[in-house]
């Protein structure tokens, strides 16, 4: 229900892990209107350091795009009051005096191995989980300053940002740790509160990262030399949305979390339920599951599965030897490739990392004796057919952990628009998939900011209504009669 009758814009700064865009939302009684104003690219940068080329993110070609986005938002709006940021986890600046100390290093970079030696050295894994409710995943933030700590980076930090509030405090100039995404960094326990013993414990710094602002919060409005260079009548205020994106994305999902499962399908596949309280189980656990914060406290109980950085990366790879494909084509190509692939193991490590994705997979299966996909088409139905397969066990394993009865599946993000992925999915589980809205992430981040601004009322169920009304999502039902590759080359239930 709406609280107020204006209407006014909001604009979302939205970066993923491949590319960001800014978007503006227009909303009024019965009214929310999605416009792209601004999409750049996100490539990483590769420098040497004296020992090594290392993978860092050029953040400030980042906030330059984003701000330009802002500018064209301002222009295109005749009253922009809020301004939402979210992007992908994990990663971070490190500061001293509020000035920025180089470029944030890339979670793809090869460095956290030594970081995952050092923590697990003090601290076993399974106490970890019980400590903070996070899967293992060998780039989270804690591992990532463990390799700070032992590069001798952090003796010249007094501070440290997450990258969506790093762009906050740029244009605000107000530093605080936005919940959702403080809890995938492994510092914050699991009773919400920074875990300073298990800090002091690894020698890390405690009070690095600021303190934890609140989703919804108001971080003020833009300071007056960003206002008057993005040429802004006036100073719109800055939101701490959801800034996990995964968590804006959930948010928006039209869902009934009683009884759906979710998969947020971009770069990565986020493939889990909601609870209203952590699971910490030892069987969660071994099965790999984490406990991240979500828009009104609610609990993301999910699995990172690789997602569509295999196909994205596969067809880079053919287009840098000159072959021009054309996503659609291929898709449909890949549609008719008989019979279909058995499938691999998305979470094998050595697809995390950039370079040969097409000749890392062809390994996986010639060492197990198995024929390798060869033409594009080929590689492109077996990365789908298995991202399906690795979707429909990990709903499953989401389920049995939970104690859920799963009985629709929504599928949003980037992956909602692959019909052949949605379909297999469907066909995998034996359960509907609702597929959309491709814009989760942006429409939970500008609900969140609309919300702050009293231009919508509402709990989260509140907010999913308006996004199914708007942006109702396509049904993809089971075939009864589709008979899916075999999956035993990579086991059920492996995490």
């Amino acid at each position: 229900m709406r609280r107020s009758d204006r209407s006014a814009q909001v604009a979302a700064i939205d970066l993923g892990a491949t590319s960001g865009r800014v978007m503006l939302a227009d909303i009024s009684p019965g009214r929310l209107e999605l416009e792209q104003v601004a999409r750049f690219g996100n490539d990483p940068v590769h420098l040497f350091d004296g020992r090594r080329t290392a993978l860092h993110w050029d953040v400030p070609g980042l906030f330059r795009e984003a701000c330009a986005g802002l500018a064209e938002a301002g222009r295109r709006s005749d009253d922009l009051v809020g301004i939402g940021i979210d992007s992908w986890a994990v990663d971070y600046a490190l500061l001293r005096d509020g000035r920025m100390l180089g470029l944030p290093h890339h979670y793809r970079d090869d460095r956290t191995a030594a970081g995952v030696k050092a923590v697990h050295a003090e601290l076993d894994p399974a106490d970890l989980y019980v400590r903070n409710g996070l899967q293992f995943l060998p780039f989270t933030t804690v591992y990532q300053l463990a390799a700070e700590k032992r590069d001798g980076l952090l003796d010249h930090a007094d501070s440290a940002l997450l990258i969506p509030d790093l762009l906050a405090y740029w244009l605000t100039g107000r530093r605080g740790t936005e919940r959702t995404n403080a809890s995938t960094t492994g510092l914050l326990g699991i009773n919400g509160q920074w875990d300073t013993a298990m800090m002091e414990r690894l020698n890390l710094p405690v009070g690095l990262f600021p303190e934890i602002v609140e989703t919804g919060s108001d971080l003020g409005s833009l300071l007056p030399e960003v206002t008057d260079r993005l040429g802004l009548a006036d100073a719109p205020h800055v939101t701490a949305v959801a800034s996990h994106d995964t968590a804006s994305a959930v948010a928006a999902i039209p869902m009934d979390s009683s009884s759906a499962a979710y998969i947020s399908c971009g770069t990565w596949g986020l493939v889990g339920v909601e609870l209203e309280s952590p699971n910490v189980s030892r069987a969660g656990w071994k099965a790999n599951f984490t406990n991240e914060v979500g828009a009104d406290g609610r609990i993301r109980y999910l699995h990172n599965v690789m997602g569509l950085w295999l196909l994205s990366e596969t067809v880079r790879h053919y287009q840098r030897d000159g072959y021009r494909a054309d996503l659609s084509e291929l898709l449909a190509q890949a549609a008719d490739v008989t019979p279909a692939f058995d499938v691999f193991d998305t979470d094998d490590a050595r697809f995390l990392p950039p370079g040969d994705m097409p000749g890392r997979i062809r390994d996986w299966y010639t060492e197990r004796g198995m024929r390798p996909p060869m033409t594009l088409p080929e590689m492109v139905r077996a990365i789908i057919e298995s991202l399906a397969a690795a979707f429909a066990d990990t709903v499953q394993r989401a389920a049995t952990l939970s104690g859920k009865t799963v009985q629709t599946v929504h599928l949003v993000g980037g992956g909602s628009q692959n019909r052949l992925l949605c379909q297999l999915t469907a066909d995998r589980l034996g359960l509907p998939v609702l597929a959309g809205p491709v814009e989760a992430t942006a429409l939970g981040n500008v609900l969140i900011t609309a919300r702050a601004h009293d231009l919508i009322d509402g709990d989260l169920e509140a907010m999913r209504h308006i996004v199914a009304d708007r942006f109702p999502p396509q049904h993809y039902v089971p075939r009864r009669t589709h008979v899916p590759p075999r999956r035993d080359a990579v086991g059920a239930g492996k995490a």
